[in-house]
């Protein structure tokens, strides 16, 4: 059965249960954020569209420029992992290539919550020894997965 392409019903109750616990999971070991956004159609650049909703979502905005946001958009079939400059300068590119590596295999076999979950792990992972959570943390963005039409 084909997949929904309207983001509220793309992924079922279960997947959403085990994102968000990755998500929450990674970001015990990090005073790093990890955003999750899905979105329907991307009309332009999708850099360009994951700079604007990084922006839009206030994720540059955080003390240490230490969020990512994973973008999915569900008709083009495509997908970035945008990672603020905090975070970029550390780790390198050929950190999110690998990430993105994980993600799309998963990917190509439906297995997007697995996909997911696997990138995020990997992400909180490099980002507790970069960005180890401290005693006074406060989680600056909501763990929530964005869902845009």
């Amino acid at each position: 059965m084909a997949r929904s392409t309207n983001p509220d019903r793309f992924f079922s109750e279960r997947e959403r249960a085990s994102i968000d616990a990755a998500i929450k999971q990674a970001e015990g070991r990090t005073s790093a954020e990890i955003k999750l956004a899905v979105a329907r159609h991307c009309w332009t650049d999708l850099k360009t569209k994951a700079a604007a909703l990084f922006r839009k979502l206030g994720l540059d905005k955080t003390a240490e420029r230490n969020c990512v946001l994973i973008l999915l958009i569900l008709t083009n079939r495509e997908f970035l992992i945008y990672g603020d400059e905090g975070i970029h300068e550390k780790v390198g590119q050929a950190f999110w290539d690998d990430v993105r590596d994980l993600m799309a295999n998963h990917f190509r076999n439906d297995e997007f919550s697995q996909g997911l979950c696997g990138g995020v792990a990997m992400i909180g992972e490099k980002l507790a020894r970069h960005f180890p959570r401290r005693p006074d943390d406060k989680n600056e963005i909501s763990d929530e997965v964005v869902y845009e039409d």
